[in-house]
Order: C-alpha cells, then structure tokens, then sequence
C-alpha cells in the first residue's frame, strides 16, 4: 500500500494535470468556434459554385479547352500514376484523430497496390505534421512541406496547392488525384473522407436555372472550373481543422473527467489511509497509558 506521502504526490500531480487539460479545452473550444464560422461561411459558396457548373453542363454546355484546358480536367485515363492529398494535424493529444486519418490513407494505398501500382506510381501530399511523419516512415514522403497550411489554414497556399496539383493532372503526371482527410460532421463525430479531385466529375443535374451570361457560357465553364477546383481543397482544409479542433475538444474532456475521477479516488484513499493512521495513533497513546 502507498504511503500517505505518495498519495499526496500523486494527488497534487492529477491537479496540475487537470489544470492543463482544461486550459486545453477551452483554447480548442474557442478554435473550434472558429473554425465551425470560417467552414459554414465557406461551405454555401462551394455549393453554389459547384450548382452553377452542374447547371451549364446539364444545358449542354461543351467545355472548352480541349486537352491544356479545363476539359481535361474532366479527362478519364487509365490510372497509373496516383496522387492522394492527405490531412492531419501538427501535434498529437486530439484523441484518434491522426491515426484514423492515417489507417485510411493506409487503405488507399494498399487498394491501388493491390491493383497492380507499384511504390514509385504512388505519391502522397502530406498536409499536417503527422501525416508527413506516418507517410515517412511508410516510404511514401511528401515532395513539399505543408504543414504550415495545417496549423492557420487560409486560401492562397491552398489555392498554390490545388493549382500545382492540377498543373500536374493536366501534364499527365498524375492520372488521378484523391482526397483523404477527416469530416467534421459534429462534435463528437469525424468520420474519414474519401473523394475522387481529379478528374472533376459534374453529374448532370436538372436545368431550371435561366443565368444571364457574359460573354459566353462556354467562357464560364472554361473560368468557374479551375477556381472551383482550388476552391476544394481550401474547403476541405477547413473542414480537417474544424474536426481537429472538435476531436481535441472531445479529448480534453474527457481527460478532464477521468483526471477529476481519479483526483476523488486518490483523496477518498489518502482521507482513510489518514484517519486510519490517527487511529492507530490514538491506540498506542492508550495503550501505553494502560502499562
């Protein structure tokens, strides 16, 4: 049995750990307040763009550009040649967040090694920290350094990703481009994501929408595309950091409830280990009173 010494010890290392974890909390709190504003701002407009594409396509709207164009960005290849963007965080103590961004993209990569692509066809754009190190060590590591847009996400590096990307897609470097990242679905949930980038894919939809279009439709398509495709990925950013931030928040709560659990065990022990110690005191006065 721990001496009375050593549980006080302990009971003072649980308070400043729970100090810790509930500044944490509420920092991630705060940021994922944040991130929940920037990503409900941003998710309308995506939308919208994407409709008014999927609206001039169902209207038979041919897309210009032919092969160095925004139709070849719609271009079906055989895949040979992959690249998986993949979003994680910077740092750790966010619960299974990393490690299940991680395991998903592991199973991206053995289903394309399993269809017949070697390593070297496979190239992963690790966005966050953790990421980039899983990816390492796995022999897949990515050719730039992105953590930066994981830890402030913002549009214009986003966008210079999407772009090199699509430069990439459209020399036929790449013959498909995928997107792996954590969904924030709600606070307590952040499923993995899996989505085909490249090549764009715009389901017909029904028409209905009479747009006014200067000068041509055609002009539209060939503009609204490319800015559509960057406009994901900062989309998507944003969508990984509010999860993160949401996963974190999780963590830190619960850490904080199993600290304050443990804090009343510990001081329920040291208050008998206490008290049985003052009776065995008061004993040995009386008994030696009685000799």
């Amino acid at each position: 049995m721990p001496s009375l010494k050593e549980i006080k010890g302990r009971i003072n290392s649980v308070r400043s750990t729970l100090k810790i974890t509930s500044a944490m909390k509420m920092v991630a709190s705060a940021k994922l307040h944040r991130a929940q504003g920037a990503i409900a701002n941003m998710l309308p407009y995506e939308r919208k763009l994407h409709n008014v594409l999927v609206h001039l396509m169902a209207e038979g709207v041919s897309v210009p550009g032919g092969a160095s164009g925004s139709a070849a960005l719609m271009e079906q290849r055989e895949v040979r040649r992959v690249a998986i963007i993949a979003f994680a965080s910077n740092s750790s103590l966010c619960g299974a967040f990393n490690s299940n961004a991680v395991r998903a993209v592991k199973a991206v990569i053995s289903e394309y090694r399993n269809a017949g692509l070697k390593p070297s066809d496979i190239t992963v754009y690790s966005v966050g920290r953790k990421m980039a190190d899983a990816m390492k060590r796995l022999g897949y590591a990515s050719p730039e350094d992105f953590s930066k847009l994981s830890d402030k996400p913002s549009y214009a590096p986003a966008a210079e990703l999407a772009q090199k990307i699509m430069d990439l897609y459209l020399d036929g470097t790449y013959d498909r481009v995928e997107l792996v990242y954590n969904h924030f679905a709600s606070t307590s949930s952040q499923p993995s994501v899996r989505e085909t980038y490249l090549p764009l894919s715009l389901p017909g939809g029904e028409g209905g929408c009479d747009y006014i279009v200067e000068p041509s439709r055609e002009v539209l398509l060939e503009r609204l595309m490319p800015l559509s495709t960057r406009l994901k990925v900062y989309t998507v950013l944003l969508d990984s950091s509010a999860a993160e931030h949401a996963a974190r928040t999780v963590a830190m709560q619960i850490a904080t409830d199993n600290g304050n659990e443990l804090l009343s065990d510990l001081t329920l022990e040291y208050n008998k280990g206490r008290q049985q110690k003052i009776t065995s005191e008061i004993l040995d006065i009386v008994g030696g009173s009685l000799q």
